[in-house]
């Protein structure tokens, strides 16, 4: 009894990691872990606001530091990203309300985001064999020792708006490499419809519409009903909503791959 009581403390003191204040935090395991990829709209640039500087309870947010794997998720999500811009440029993004959808649906699980954007980017930097690909694929293949990697969302397309032939066949590359590297066939990834402040903007979001049917476990999410502050940029409820339609969508696709 003695010696069992013994390894249990020592098997809870080796999952346990020393924060940046000197002190002593579980580190999470068998966490349901999201990629959360893309650009200035992932990142997120709206304002976060008092009620949503708390961080969110049973979701962590990969810093990939040696000291401190993990953290309580809290604004600014892209804050740890190794090729954001600079810090202060690191607002609010869908991945916050996203997590939060997530948790609200199963409570009992938690979650591991590892949110890997930069603003201004386009496709062709995301593409495999890329520093932004390796960055993201290396980052999260690190996450997935505490858990399970469950899905991919990805915003992004603004920087894109002239190339919109080779768009969709680029991004199923992109999609099929992913999963490829990771070694999960059925990965569930899901885009996200760009802000409609401008008529070309609708023209990309009905051929990110085609993108379910010509990849399987894809899901897209429409940015009908928000707004921005700058005519790119989502606001903050824009955000929360679209957080929301992606959190809702990747419900819909893990259930699918369930089935």
């Amino acid at each position: 009894m003695l010696i069992s009581y013994i390894w249990a403390v020592l098997g809870g003191l080796l999952l346990m990691e020393i924060t940046p204040q000197g002190l002593a935090q579980p580190i999470p395991q068998d966490l349901d872990i999201y990629l959360v990829i893309g650009q200035s709209n992932t990142a997120g640039r709206a304002e976060i606001t008092t009620e949503l500087q708390e961080s969110i309870s049973g979701v962590y947010l990969f810093t990939g530091l040696e000291d401190s794997l993990w953290m309580p998720a809290k604004n600014p999500l892209n804050l740890y990203s190794t090729i954001r811009k600079e810090v202060e440029m690191q607002r609010l993004g869908p991945a916050y309300n996203f997590a939060k959808t997530l948790r609200n649906h199963k409570r009992d699980q938690e979650i591991g985001l590892v949110v890997n954007a930069k603003g201004g980017t386009a496709l062709a930097e995301w593409m495999p064999g890329t520093h932004f690909y390796q960055e993201a694929i290396s980052r999260v293949k690190s996450a997935s020792a505490h858990g399970t990697i469950r899905g991919v969302i990805w915003h992004q397309g603004e920087s894109d708006l002239s190339k919109l032939e080779t768009y969709l066949p680029n991004l199923e590359i992109l999609i099929t490499q992913l999963r490829t590297d990771l070694g999960i066939s059925n990965l569930p990834f899901v885009a996200g419809h760009i802000a409609t402040d401008q008529p070309e903007r609708e023209v990309f979001n009905k051929l990110i519409d085609k993108l379910p049917e010509q990849v399987p476990f894809t899901g897209v999410v429409h940015s009908r009903r928000t707004q921005t502050f700058d005519q790119v940029h989502f606001d903050t409820d824009s955000q929360l909503l679209m957080g929301k339609r992606y959190g809702k969508k990747m419900r819909k696709l893990l259930r699918k791959g369930k089935q």
